[in-house]
């Protein structure tokens, strides 16, 4: 018997008066993947994203967590879930550690445990000689590696990123993907990272294309190149979304 996905997502739909954001999308990420939510800006990326983390409430299928509805337990599944939003949330006049410890206190992790949590944390993210520093100190990168390190600390086994690279400079952009890559490969956690950056894929990443709303592909991005006769993810993105709109 197959294990419980760490994110199954079956038949959402969602609409904003007329119209449609959502259209039955139907999709899992296994346990200890690393999984590409890929799309062109307006595709259901971010509508996805907010039902998956209870910003909005499905009123069409379901979301679950580990196995947990996010609709019906919202408390089991998204005491499983790590989140990094698009937009920066960090308070830019506290500490990093500051920053942290409010986050660890939000998810009941007493002052003494979640100091040691913090310090493993940002040793991890390799910012330990930052942690009094203010969160303004930090570049665009530095920042991103604190927002990841602070939804790991309750020790979900679930992260999604939102458009993580949004507004970083190249380097920076690599060096997030390697950092995630990394913890999806050390501490096997399950990663759903949405993007329309098509050189943000690796061949053997789970690639999901959401286009209008509807799930056009799903499988890895070797697997989907091969399946449209294209030499790269970003031809076979262009041959799916033609056909898509046709």
């Amino acid at each position: 018997m197959s294990e419980t996905p760490a994110l199954s997502v079956k038949h959402l739909s969602h609409a904003y008066g007329a119209r449609q954001a959502l259209d039955d999308v139907s999709l899992a990420v296994e346990r200890g993947a690393f999984a590409v939510l890929l799309g062109l800006n307006g595709a259901g990326k971010s509508t996805l994203f907010s039902l998956a983390t209870g910003l909005y409430a499905a009123r069409q299928g379901a979301v679950e967590i580990m196995g947990y509805d996010v609709g019906k337990a919202p408390g089991e599944a998204l005491r499983r879930l790590g989140v990094v939003f698009q937009a920066r949330t960090l308070d830019l006049e506290l500490s990093l550690t500051q920053n942290l410890l409010y986050h660890a206190a939000l998810h009941g992790i007493g002052p003494r445990e979640g100091l040691g949590l913090v310090t493993e944390a940002l040793a991890r993210a390799g910012l330990g000689e930052r942690a009094r520093d203010r969160a303004r100190d930090l570049s665009g990168g530095q920042m991103r590696r604190v927002e990841i390190a602070r939804a790991l600390l309750h020790r979900p086994s679930l992260l999604l990123l939102d458009e993580p690279t949004v507004g970083l400079d190249i380097k920076a952009r690599a060096e997030i993907l390697a950092h995630v890559r990394a913890l999806v490969a050390e501490e096997s956690l399950a990663v759903l990272w949405t993007t329309h950056l098509i050189d943000e894929v690796a061949p053997p990443d789970q690639v999901i294309v959401l286009h209008q709303g509807r799930v056009l592909a799903d499988g890895t991005a070797a697997d989907i190149v091969a399946g449209q006769s294209a030499d790269s993810i970003g031809g076979a993105f262009e041959k799916l979304t033609m056909k898509a709109n046709q």
